[in-house]
């Protein structure tokens, strides 16, 4: 198992250009099944989710031809709606697989998501909206069933606001018979990215990106090009490294809209941003300040963004409060971050976060995605050397991350 080793201290310098969109691009894949004939996607980022879903679509009998950053997906032969167990439970995304395939198949057949273990994550929205389409959900052995004689457009509300639930039931609708009306929608860029590849697909979705989606049934849909948004997390944690090894990094090839939050709070801490047209500088001058931050559904601060955030606030001059309000198991990486002198204390959903002037070097093991990207980040501030392990979470969401960091001028391996 790899793992990385990071020599701290060293400012950031240099350009690092931003993959496409991991949260896009995970169920745009899935999309494409819905189609009769082949799609093209580009901007795919190099992550090992991708190469998961790429092997499931295969299995399913579908034919994908990837080459660098994009992927043709070739639906024609799909011939089965029951992914493998070992595959599917993997990964967190692979539920798209269920609204893909009821679409298709009026029936899907899939283990339980995998992913990492950042609190709760119930799939009781999106069984409410198969069910409210008219299809039977039953699980057993870990293995959710949904099937439906035929799908009928329904009025769905969601008890809460979720990215997941709000694009799956896209998948399941829009092909149904007669028109779905969402309510309480996620807003997320990413549910805007779906919703205009299944449009370019011929699919009838209005309204995504904002708080209701009306979905007019199609018959069919049929292959398109598509370009997968740029990664907004991805930017955000370039930043964040930049600013905590006090270092001048151009992040190039974003949305700067997707960015005000992040860009917002970084401000507010003192972070130099300079915005262009589709990159910013990030510069910092001096100690930062203390911020206190709120996780929130977008356009408010993401939840994805908390773990890196807390390394930044750990070096700042104060008291910071982070209030988790979307997943409440998401403060274990900061034992981790403890080995290193961060001073934190969780209660519940709060972390109070007293800021110091140093952090040094630990062994460290990654307990998830975000917060392995976050322990990469506080061992690029911190002096002496720091080991990461379990950097698998990390490939699952972050491309070449290592290779990029060094071409800033990090000081860090990839280590078998």
């Amino acid at each position: 198992m790899d793992k990385f080793v990071i020599n701290g201290g060293i400012p950031l310098k240099g350009t690092v250009e931003i993959s496409g969109a991991k949260n896009s691009a995970v169920a745009i894949l899935p999309a494409a099944l819905l189609a009769d004939t082949p799609s093209s996607i580009d901007n795919l980022p190099d992550i090992n989710d991708i190469e998961l879903l790429s092997k499931m679509i295969q299995y399913l009998g579908g034919k994908t031809i990837k080459k660098e950053h994009e992927i043709t997906i070739d639906p024609e032969g799909i011939n089965s709606f029951c992914p493998p167990h070992e595959l599917a439970s993997q990964m967190r995304a692979s539920y798209y697989l269920i609204g893909a395939l009821l679409s298709r198949f009026k029936e899907a057949a899939i283990a339980m998501p995998g992913g990492c273990n950042i609190g709760v994550r119930p799939i009781d929205q999106h069984i409410k909206g198969f069910e409210a389409l008219g299809a039977k959900t039953t699980i057993e052995h870990g293995i959710i069933r949904v099937k439906a004689d035929k799908l009928v457009g329904n009025h769905i509300y969601f008890d809460v606001v979720s990215v997941g639930a709000t694009i799956n039931l896209m998948l399941a609708a829009c092909k149904a018979e007669g028109t779905t009306i969402l309510e309480n929608c996620a807003k997320e860029p990413h549910v805007v990215d779906v919703a205009n590849f299944l449009n370019a697909m011929g699919a009838n979705i209005k309204g995504a990106g904002t708080d209701t989606i009306k979905i007019i049934g199609v018959d069919k849909l049929h292959g398109c090009r598509h370009t997968v948004i740029p990664d907004q997390i991805e930017a955000g944690t370039y930043m964040v490294a930049a600013a905590a090894t006090h270092g001048d990094v151009i992040v190039k090839g974003i949305i700067p809209k997707h960015l005000e939050s992040i860009i917002a709070k970084m401000s507010e801490m003192g972070v130099k941003i300079e915005e262009y047209d589709e990159e910013l500088r990030v510069t910092t001058d001096g100690r930062l300040k203390r911020v206190d931050i709120k996780t929130q559904p977008y356009p408010g601060f993401p939840t994805d963004m908390q773990q890196l955030m807390a390394v930044l606030l750990a070096l700042a001059d104060g008291v910071s409060v982070i209030t988790e309000n979307v997943y409440e198991g998401r403060f274990k990486y900061l034992d981790e971050l403890k080995k290193m002198g961060v001073n934190a204390k969780v209660e519940g959903r709060i972390a109070v976060i007293e800021g110091t002037q140093k952090l040094t070097g630990a062994p460290l093991t990654a307990t998830d995605l975000r917060a392995g990207a976050a322990m990469v980040i506080a061992g690029l501030a911190a002096s002496g050397t720091t080991e990461v392990k379990n950097i698998y979470h990390i490939d699952r969401g972050y491309e070449s991350m290592e290779k990029k960091l060094q071409k800033l001028g990090a000081d860090i391996k990839r280590v078998k």
